[in-house]
């Protein structure tokens, strides 16, 4: 089986989003940022709180999950848990929201 390369593009996400793949964007930073900022259609699932909602995911195994946080770093951490899991088709949008301001939404705001 060939290994899934963990991160994918902002560009690349946002292609799949708009072409109507069925997709899940996970955001994985915490509540009060997400108040802050979000991506439109994201579902909040912090990492703080994975462990405890994990079930929440359940019958999503073979969907795509795009996880996002502010950056990448988590987001990263959060899609390696994932694909322990046996989500393997789990990845980390790469920059994170960050990024997503400046490449996809440059009008969002971004701290």
């Amino acid at each position: 089986m060939d290994e899934q390369p963990l991160e994918i593009s902002c560009c690349d996400c946002d292609r799949q989003r708009k072409q109507g793949e069925k997709i899940l964007l996970l955001d994985c930073r915490e509540q009060e940022e997400y108040d802050l900022v979000a991506i439109e259609g994201a579902t909040l699932l912090p990492m703080s709180q994975l462990m405890g909602r994990a079930g929440e995911l359940a019958g999503k195994e073979a969907d795509e999950i795009y996880v996002y946080c502010h950056h990448g770093m988590r987001s990263a951490q959060v899609t390696a848990w994932l694909r322990e899991q046996g989500f393997e088709k789990a990845y980390s949008v790469a920059g994170g929201i960050d990024a997503w301001a400046v490449e996809i939404e440059p009008g969002m705001a971004r701290y």
